[in-house]
């Protein structure tokens, strides 16, 4: 059983920051590329940045320059750091990892996704 379990979100103003963390337990062997998305009431499921295991990253233009997404290998955990929000930022975050699992029957590849955490940022 594989588990992502995000932390982090919250309340803030305008202008604020919030950093966002995602650690993954079971039994994973390795993870490729990790990444945090966020959905808004009525909007699809966006893609905000996204980490691979030698640290190259990519950003949404939204986000470019304002969040910064980092990963420790070791301990299989991703962060958000978020700066200058924007009450347009409001939203339920959630990282994803693309996994790869051991198993009694060799490896296995699993995309997985976190619970979700609120993030609201206010006026």
């Amino acid at each position: 059983q594989v588990q992502l379990v995000e932390s982090g979100g919250g309340l803030v103003q305008a202008g604020g920051s919030l950093r966002l963390s995602c650690a993954a337990s079971g039994s994973i062997f390795s993870i490729n590329a990790m990444g945090w998305y966020r959905q808004a009431p009525g909007k699809q499921r966006e893609l905000l940045a996204l980490i691979h295991r030698d640290g190259t990253s990519n950003y949404a233009d939204s986000v470019k320059g304002r969040f910064t997404i980092s990963r420790d290998n070791a301990k299989n955990t991703v962060w958000l750091q978020m700066n200058s929000l924007k009450p347009e930022d409001s939203a339920v975050y959630y990282c994803n990892a693309d996994l790869l699992l051991s198993g009694a029957l060799g490896l296995k590849g699993l995309l997985s996704w976190g619970q979700g955490t609120q993030v609201t940022v206010s006026t």
